[in-house]
């Protein structure tokens, strides 16, 4: 790491010595968070950011010293000197601009998955981390779970050979084969709507169609079911496999409309062959909603698939992992009594607080390992726009050498006034 990851100065300026901490949200998985992170006797809640003040009591009951703002910029401006850590636990098309911003003070930032709504943010978060040196993981909590990370050991060590093919799927529908209405409704007096749009084009406010929970259908402010579940299910082999940028990126499902995410998604992906594959490249398929591996591969686990998972494919077996799920190796014949790596226990917020405390190694899902996870997802994403189009990528360039069209949708056309993200390239 080119700088030190704990930042000295910051909690011996806090008067309890505590980490003061920061929620961006506070509801939802941002309450999920605050929970999870302010259960360390090292935490302090310092500030709880939302634009719907409706959230608001809750919190006030649970951490009554909690500052309340509804505008980050005004609490960033206000108190940006006296806390330390963040978690960004907004809707995706929020990750980007707060994440960054608390980034750029030198602040520890927690940041839901997807990192950030589009690659060119996501790229520029990660990078900003690294010269900050500030202490980061996203919010993908399964990878610390002893589920994946012995499914991770089992790859790791060879138990089914070479892995040849990946097929990973989620049968949530995060999606919507229709267009917005025509219509705007009044906004509650509790809530802004030119904060919640934040960076997104403006629009009218339409009761129920983006807050609090549709928006991850819309294509503005989500990322769909490949972007929601995504980053969960990518884990567990693009670290096993010790995976980099994909080669090429394909999708094979319906695309989506100028509004809407669509659903029963597949993308196809080809990523460099590693250590733990068995030839130069590596075929990984995603497949979300109706849309689920051939019944070929199903026989080859028993005859059923869970709703979300992967499958890994290897040269002397195959292993089922069931999200959250103890992996499984078949032939089960062949692999009776087959030991699982031994693993200590880890509690993936507790790592983030630690590691701000010890200043030492970096949390398990930091940006650095986050960063390029997002990336692969927000391209398959991507694809979707051009289905049945294998999309060529320049990692390093952070385009489509051959898709000029393509190249436009690696980032957010444009930033409304008062929400651009500092030194965004």
């Amino acid at each position: 790491m080119a700088a030190p990851s704990f930042i000295p100065g910051l909690r011996a300026a806090s008067p309890n010595g505590k980490i003061r901490h920061v929620s961006f949200g506070a509801s939802g998985m941002a309450r999920a968070d605050l929970e999870s992170i302010s259960r360390s006797p090292h935490v302090e809640v310092y500030a709880v950011v939302d634009v719907d003040k409706r959230n608001w009591d809750g919190i006030r009951k649970a951490w009554p010293n909690a500052k309340l703002f509804q505008d980050y910029r005004e609490m960033l401006a206000a108190e940006g000197g006296n806390f330390d850590s963040a978690n960004v636990s907004t809707p995706d098309h929020m990750h980007g601009i707060i994440g960054s911003a608390c980034i750029a003070l030198g602040k520890h930032v927690y940041g839901q998955k997807p990192l950030t709504q589009n690659l060119r943010e996501c790229r520029h978060i990660t990078k900003l981390a690294r010269e900050k040196g500030v202490m980061t993981q996203m919010g993908i909590q399964v990878s610390s779970d002893f589920s994946e990370r012995w499914a991770q050991g089992l790859i790791r060590e060879g138990a089914i050979g070479k892995v040849t093919e990946v097929h990973s799927f989620s049968n949530k529908e995060w999606g919507d084969m229709g267009t917005a209405p025509e219509k705007g409704d009044p906004v509650p007096p509790e809530f802004d709507w030119n904060l919640w749009l934040g960076v997104a084009t403006d629009r009218p406010f339409i009761n129920g169609y983006y807050h609090p929970g549709n928006w991850r259908k819309r294509r503005d402010f989500g990322t769909g079911t490949l972007g929601d579940m995504g980053c969960h299910m990518f884990s567990g082999w693009y670290r096993a496999l010790d995976l980099t940028s994909p080669l090429t990126v394909k999708s094979t499902g319906p695309a989506p409309n100028k509004d809407n995410w669509a659903v029963n998604g597949r993308v196809e992906y080809v990523f460099p062959g590693t250590a733990y594959t068995a030839g130069d490249k590596v075929k990984v398929i995603w497949y979300d909603g109706s849309s689920r591996p051939p019944a070929e591969l199903a026989e080859k686990v028993g005859g059923r698939i869970p709703d979300q998972g992967s499958i890994f494919v290897g040269t002397d077996g195959v292993m089922l992992f069931g999200h959250g799920s103890r992996p499984l190796l078949y032939p089960l014949e062949k692999f009776k009594g087959h030991p699982y790596p031994k693993l200590e226990p880890r509690d993936h917020w507790l790592e983030f607080v630690e590691c701000i405390r010890e200043g030492k190694n970096k949390p398990s899902a930091n940006f650095d390992y986050a960063g390029p996870l997002t990336e692969a997802v927000l391209l398959g994403c991507l694809a979707s726009i051009f289905p049945n189009e294998e999309l060529a990528w320049d990692a390093a360039a952070l385009t489509f050498p051959k898709h000029a069209e393509a190249t436009k949708q690696v980032g957010r056309a444009s930033y409304r006034e008062g929400f651009t993200i500092p030194g965004l390239a």
